[in-house]
């Protein structure tokens, strides 16, 4: 005689274990926490690519200087500062110009590297990983600050060694550094902007042509009142006129101010255009950054 199995009856919700939640949970550190700790991830990352290619730090750090040695050695013979004086005096007032414009146009090797890593599929693998959605453009972000400052170390003493002298004081001296790192800061945002915007890095490389002029129609070479009325404006309420007037005034080197309220309020203004900046281009690439492939 053969017996026939009683199926078991379903198991009703009351009899079902609970279900485990896997989910790994550390309540020793806050958000804020683990988003450093991932930025400095990114940042230690960054470094090390950086240390790990020679020729891309002799270009980085050695454009500079080839820049400062240019202009002031080449140029400066023919040019006189505003008010008159010698080739001296001419790169009393170039020097702060040529520092801002080494921090202006770092822009552009953010942008490169944004866009170098996007294409490689590196901002793909950090967007897969369980981090702060915001740790790599601040990863970027703070990366391109300490190599500015390296480089603005570097253009500081080739200044002092071709004769250039800060008579502010040393208050003053780390004011006007401050400024420029301060600049630099906020223009990274947008090079971060652009490189997640850019398809390659050969089209990063056209940001030059903006760049350049952008530059050029400023205080940074003549002081805006030399120039026709219309584009001495324009060159006056530049972001980076207001910087180099700025760290000029702070450096004690010749300024060419004149009697406009932009050109009076440089120092203010050199603090208020980067924080506009920031306030607008660090929202745009962390969003940017969070919409890629969507």
């Amino acid at each position: 005689m053969t017996t026939t199995a009683t199926p078991a009856a379903p198991a009703t919700p009351a009899d079902r274990p609970p279900p485990v939640d896997l989910t790994v949970t550390d309540d020793r550190h806050s958000r804020l926490y683990w988003a450093a700790a991932d930025t400095w991830n990114v940042v230690r990352r960054s470094l090390t690519h950086f240390t790990r290619r020679p020729s891309f730090i002799l270009w980085q750090l050695g454009f500079p200087i080839v820049s400062v040695l240019l202009y002031g050695y080449v140029f400066g013979g023919a040019m006189k500062p505003p008010g008159g004086g010698g080739s001296a005096d001419y790169r009393d007032f170039l020097m702060p110009g040529m520092f801002v414009m080494t921090m202006a146009m770092g822009f552009m090797n953010t942008a490169t590297g944004v866009v170098t890593d996007t294409t490689k599929g590196v901002v793909d693998r950090f967007r897969s990983m369980p981090m702060a959605p915001s740790a790599f453009v601040n990863g970027r972000g703070v990366t391109d600050v300490i190599i500015a400052a390296a480089e603005l170390t570097i253009l500081l003493l080739t200044a002092l060694a071709m004769g250039w002298r800060s008579d502010g004081g040393l208050l003053a001296f780390l004011g006007a550094v401050g400024l420029l790192l301060w600049l630099r800061f906020a223009l990274i945002w947008i090079g971060v902007w652009l490189g997640l915007l850019m398809p390659s890095p050969e089209a990063a490389g056209g940001l030059y042509g903006v760049a350049f002029p952008l530059t050029m129609v400023s205080s940074v070479f003549v002081a805006p009142s030399t120039m026709p009325d219309w584009l001495g404006a324009v060159a006056a309420w530049n972001p980076i006129s207001s910087t180099a007037s700025a760290t000029r005034e702070l450096f004690g080197n010749p300024v060419g101010a004149d009697a406009t309220w932009i050109s009076q309020n440089a120092q203010l203004m050199a603090f208020v255009w980067p924080l506009v900046i920031t306030a607008v281009f660090l929202p745009l690439a962390v969003r940017r950054f969070q919409r890629l492939s969507r």
